[in-house]
């Protein structure tokens, strides 16, 4: 027997918990069938779109986060570069686009095989750094979408630390 011909019934749905941990935290939320959740939560200067998927079949709990900015056909690959930028400093996740809705959304799995049990403080940390991470990159995908820049100098604007205050 194979590792993978390995299967035994899980008792509790980790879909249940992150339905727990939304309504805790008042953001808005959809629970479309009891192995996923779409999630609203608010940023800084935007509101991100979290999707929260149980695949039971690979025993993992994937989480999706997107936020409002449309890459058109023009800006695509300057967009692609950018994503290799992000993606190479990354040290857990990634972004992508979503090809049938031109949606950059960053993504990341929680692997739960064999049985384990994600914490509150795993799905919390999950969802919370799929949060941050948009909220950290976000503008350089708007610079190189709505204000033209190239992927690197979108990159270095982003990310400029500013000292003092104004």
């Amino acid at each position: 027997m194979t590792l993978i011909d390995v299967h035994s019934e899980r008792t509790a749905n980790p879909v249940d918990e992150i339905e727990l941990l939304a309504a805790q935290n008042d953001w808005t939320f959809e629970r479309s069938d009891e192995d996923e959740i779409a999630i609203s939560i608010a940023g800084d200067d935007t509101d991100y779109h979290v999707a929260v998927s149980w695949l039971s079949e690979i025993e993992a709990l994937h989480v999706a986060c997107a936020f409002d900015i449309k890459v058109t056909a023009a800006r695509r690959n300057e967009v692609t570069k950018l994503l290799a930028l992000v993606n190479e400093q990354l040290w857990i996740g990634h972004f992508d686009i979503w090809q049938a809705e031109g949606v950059v959304m960053y993504r990341n799995t929680l692997l739960l095989a064999g049985q384990a049990e994600a914490t509150a403080e795993q799905m919390e940390a999950l969802i919370e750094t799929a949060v941050d991470t948009c909220q950290r990159h976000r503008l350089a995908f708007d610079f190189v979408v709505r204000g033209g820049r190239t992927a690197r100098e979108a990159l270095d604007l982003a990310l400029m630390e500013t000292v003092g205050e104004a």
